[in-house]
């Protein structure tokens, strides 16, 4: 019989954020398969804990250690999976070992705690009945611009890590392309110097610049547009379309009033116009 591979949530800040269930986890695992295990030994000593380690489990040997884990886990043995601090996964390494430990029909269990985006979110004032967490922002300007850009029509409050260093060119390109915005910066939270920044991009790029260097885990976020996406549903769209003909307007006609008014994408206003 198969062991069972458990995801533990460890703390993202505060080592008093752990849960029992997480503690008493860990105690009676065989083995811990953690990102790295200078990082997760201060939480174990805490809480004493004195389960020992496989084979680390980081970014660059993520594919390797997968085998061993799969042989471990075959035996009998039950592991738990921990990154260096929140949820295991999330912007972290982790997901070849669960995929390949569902494939192989072993039993995976979420242990659930701390993630920075969730408590980013219920502190940020901003809506968080529906939010979309869009990773990392892309290194490189061009792709950080061209991301930015596709936030213009975005409804949703999105939810993005984002490295200290590269934080200030962020906000520029956001205040560029999204100047009235509403923009949470979440730093060091749970932490002693926990922080958070609301403003538009422009009036927090003035802040964070007066101070030199950023420093801290930082939590990005963007609230969604206030105002519809210019996408039209097919629905709404044959209504329209109906009406317009009805007026004995020209297909040519009818597919540019689909297209400049209700935002519907060229090709499907021509498609809904040809095909009506």
């Amino acid at each position: 019989m198969p062991g069972t591979l458990y995801l533990v949530s460890l703390p993202i800040g505060n080592l008093n954020d752990i849960t029992l269930r997480a503690i008493q986890c860990l105690r009676k695992v065989d083995l811990i398969v953690a990102e790295d295990t200078r990082h997760t030994h201060r939480i174990l000593s805490r809480y004493r804990i004195r389960t020992s380690f496989s084979l680390s489990l980081y970014q660059g040997v993520e594919e390797e250690r997968v085998e061993p884990c799969l042989s471990l886990l075959r035996e009998g043995k039950n592991l738990a999976l921990v990154s260096d601090a929140g949820t295991p996964l999330v912007s972290d390494p982790g997901y070849p070992l669960v995929r390949g430990a569902v494939d192989a029909g072993i039993p995976v269990v979420p242990i659930p705690g701390a993630t920075a985006l969730v408590a980013a979110l219920v502190a940020s004032g901003l809506p968080t009945d529906r939010f979309v967490f869009d990773g990392a922002v892309p290194r490189k300007e061009g792709e950080r611009s061209s991301y930015v850009a596709t936030l213009q029509n975005e409804q949703r409050t999105v939810i993005v890590y984002e490295s200290p260093h590269r934080l200030l060119a962020t906000l520029q390109a956001i205040a560029g392309a999204l100047p009235e915005r509403r923009i949470v910066v979440a730093r060091e939270l749970t932490k002693v110097h926990e922080e958070l920044l609301r403003g538009t991009a422009s009036e927090l790029l003035e802040v964070l610049s007066a101070r030199g260097d950023v420093k801290g885990e930082i939590v990005l976020l963007v609230a969604g547009s206030e105002r519809p996406s210019r996408g039209a549903d097919a629905s709404r769209a044959e209504e329209v379309l109906f009406l317009l003909e009805a007026e004995g307007l020209s297909k040519t006609a009818c597919a540019r009033i689909l297209t400049q008014i209700l935002g519907l994408p060229r090709n499907e206003a021509y498609r809904l116009v040809h095909h009506a």
